[in-house]
């Protein structure tokens, strides 16, 4: 059995093995945000799309390279707790599919060639892209994420750069309570859906020594932060109404609706489902949302040219 499995891993192409090592999944889903950031921008400023192509390719091509890096970084720091998780323990870090020397090269040529390119968007734009490389390598994945439970809190900062590297790829300021609201909200967001991703896999966690919250603390304690968190992030839709009274209400519904669901789910429902219905509704607001947005200011260029 084990021999049949060498010969399936051996087989895989390397463009397959690239792809796991630097997240590419991950990459995707966070260029959702950077681009809502990006046609918010373009929106607020009054740009058109041609205008500032240059800006959006450079930005896609920086954003995902400076991503990519941080996933290899990921990647290549955590093999040993990788191995031990269900989730993790066949990515090629672990299964030697791809040497480590590969990974931190590979990862070094990421982060330099993305850095550059989102500095020919705008310095402020590679400057938010080192700030989420950096936080997600430094603080989250070689400190925090084995040593507290607010290891979730600390990694949310990086998580949350891409409506920020988005917005200052157009725009070089970022002090627009619209972005700085989109980029709370993305904070927020995070421990909501990772904290059921980490009941769901409470073991895995457990076996790995990853200090997660409902692992340390219990599933009552992650539900009173849950909520806490959930009332928070209502309060910061507000700040998108300084910009559309549309997307605030869009934001605030969601959120609402987040909270209800995780109140009436905790009472009728175990710690599996519960986590599970609450996972799933993350997915559902980040993609509503940041959907909302992109549309919201695709038709706001449109309709002003």
């Amino acid at each position: 059995m084990k021999e049949e499995e060498s010969v399936r891993r051996q087989s895989q192409p390397f463009s397959k093995i690239l792809a796991k090592t630097v997240k590419t999944g991950i990459i995707k889903s966070n260029l959702i945000p950077m681009f809502a950031g990006l046609t918010l921008s373009l929106y607020t400023y009054n740009y058109g799309l041609l205008e500032k192509l240059p800006e959006i390719i450079l930005a896609f091509i920086g954003s995902s390279l400076v991503m990519g890096a941080a996933g290899a970084f990921n990647n290549l720091y955590d093999r040993d707790i990788d191995s031990i998780m269900e989730r993790t323990k066949e990515r090629p870090t672990v299964t030697g599919e791809i040497k480590p020397s590969q990974v931190l090269w590979l990862g070094i040529f990421m982060s330099v060639f993305g850095l550059i390119a989102l500095a020919f968007t705008t310095p402020l734009a590679a400057l938010m892209g080192f700030l989420g490389l950096f936080f997600y390598v430094v603080p989250y994945t070689m400190w925090s994420k084995r040593r507290t439970v607010y290891n979730t809190e600390i990694g949310s900062i990086s998580g949350a750069m891409p409506p920020l590297i988005g917005w200052a790829a157009i725009h070089p300021d970022i002090t627009h309570p619209a972005i700085l609201g989109l980029f709370v909200i993305t904070v927020i967001w995070q421990m909501p859906h990772f904290y059921a991703i980490a009941i769901r896999k409470h073991d895995e966690y457990k076996a790995a020594n990853v200090p997660m919250l409902p692992v340390v603390k219990g599933v009552r304690r992650t539900y009173i932060q849950t909520n806490i968190y959930l009332i928070v992030l209502i309060g910061i839709s507000f700040l998108l109404g300084t910009l559309s009274i549309g997307l605030m209400l869009v934001a605030l519904l969601l959120g609402v609706a987040w909270l209800i669901l995780s109140v009436y789910g905790y009472k009728r429902m175990d710690p599996e489902k519960w986590a599970k219905s609450l996972f799933i509704f993350s997915l559902v607001h980040m993609t509503v949302l940041f959907s909302t947005v992109i549309i919201y200011s695709l038709m706001g260029i449109i309709f002003n040219l």
